[in-house]
């Protein structure tokens, strides 16, 4: 109930509290673990109580890309849509930090929609908060260059962090953004020669401007 109450406290009905400790089941994943594969059925409905979770898409080449980034107090709308419809996942997530989930049930999910108005509203959010995500991503993707979304990547990731530095290999953001390893180096480069970015081993760090 503490983690609970620690990471989502606008889940606000006692009763509903009570019926998320006596059903979740907690589960923690170690950085870098698969936590939904692509074409797995979905089971239960995480929400994050410590951590970050990297969601992730693939194209008919194997192709992956990066969308956006579950933290705490969150979770995922594709789970919801997927476990409604018992519909196979079209997502992959990873943890990419240490992270901790309470997991839901799906007989649960539409249940206190109906019942519980603060779920109805955490339900409606994660729609509208993805929504805006994928239309930024889509964005990024349409309308920036390569190294305004290079730029925009680390920036995201350093938020999401908290810290300047971010650890991360150039294959690594190469795979996040479908770009080339070597496209990736050389816009490091040219972002550190910049004085945008400062580069070490397998990390960078974002400096003001």
């Amino acid at each position: 109930m503490s983690l609970l109450r620690e990471g989502f406290p606008h889940i606000a009905e006692k009763s509903l509290q009570e019926e998320i400790a006596e059903h979740g089941r907690v589960y923690d994943y170690r950085e870098g673990q698969v936590i939904m594969e692509y074409g797995s059925y979905i089971k239960k409905v995480p929400l994050i109580v410590s951590g970050l979770v990297k969601v992730m898409r693939e194209d008919e080449n194997g192709r992956e890309l990066f969308l956006y980034y579950l933290e705490k107090g969150q979770t995922c709308a594709a789970s919801f849509t997927c476990c409604m419809m018992h519909k196979r996942s079209y997502i992959k997530t990873i943890a990419e930090e240490d992270t901790v989930l309470i997991g839901i049930p799906i007989r649960y999910v539409d249940e206190w929609m109906v019942r519980y108005q603060s779920w109805k509203n955490f339900v409606m959010k994660t729609y509208d908060d993805r929504l805006l995500e994928l239309i930024r991503t889509i964005d990024k993707i349409a309308f920036m260059k390569m190294d305004s979304r290079l730029l925009d990547y680390l920036e995201n990731k350093a938020e999401v962090t908290g810290s300047s530095v971010v650890e991360v290999t150039h294959q690594q953001i190469a795979d996040d953004i479908n770009a080339s390893r070597e496209a990736v180096s050389r816009l490091l480069k040219q972002l550190e020669r910049s004085g945008r970015i400062r580069l070490g081993r397998n990390r960078v760090e974002l400096l003001e401007v």
